[in-house]
C-alpha cells in the first residue's frame, strides 16, 4: 500500500510552479503541481497519455490552441503527443498522473 497527501506540505514558489511526484505505481506517477495566480506551465506534450485534475483553485488549459477553463473538481485526459499549457487563474493544486515510463524531470523542465 502507498499513501500520499495532496493537501500536506504546500509551497507556493514565486518563480513558477511548484512541482512533485507525490507517489509512483507499477503503471503511473502521481505528481503535485503548486501554481499561484498567474504563474504558467509553457506549452508542451507528454510523450505518453496524461489526466489532469484540478484539485484546488482554478486553471486555463489549452490544447492546440483552444482553452478551456477547469476549476475545482475538474478532470481532463489527453493522448500522447497533444500540444497543452497551463496558466493559473486561481491559486491552485493540480494532479496530474503520467505514464511510470515518462519522468518527473520531464515534467519540472516545463517551467524553466
Amino acid at each position: 500500500m502507498i499513501t500520499a497527501s495532496l493537501i500536506e506540505n504546500i509551497t507556493y514558489k514565486d518563480n513558477g510552479p511548484a512541482i512533485s511526484v507525490l507517489l509512483q505505481t507499477k503503471t503511473s506517477k502521481e505528481i503535485r503541481i503548486v501554481m499561484k495566480k498567474g504563474q504558467l506551465m509553457k506549452e508542451h506534450k507528454a510523450p505518453f497519455p496524461i489526466v489532469v485534475q484540478v484539485f484546488e483553485g482554478a486553471i486555463d488549459f489549452g490544447v492546440s490552441g483552444t482553452k478551456k477553463t477547469l476549476k475545482k473538481g475538474d478532470l481532463i485526459a489527453l493522448d500522447e503527443n497533444v500540444p497543452h499549457d497551463l496558466t493559473c487563474i486561481e491559486n491552485c493544486i493540480v494532479r496530474l498522473s503520467i505514464s511510470h515510463m515518462d519522468t518527473a524531470d520531464r515534467v519540472k523542465n516545463i517551467v524553466k
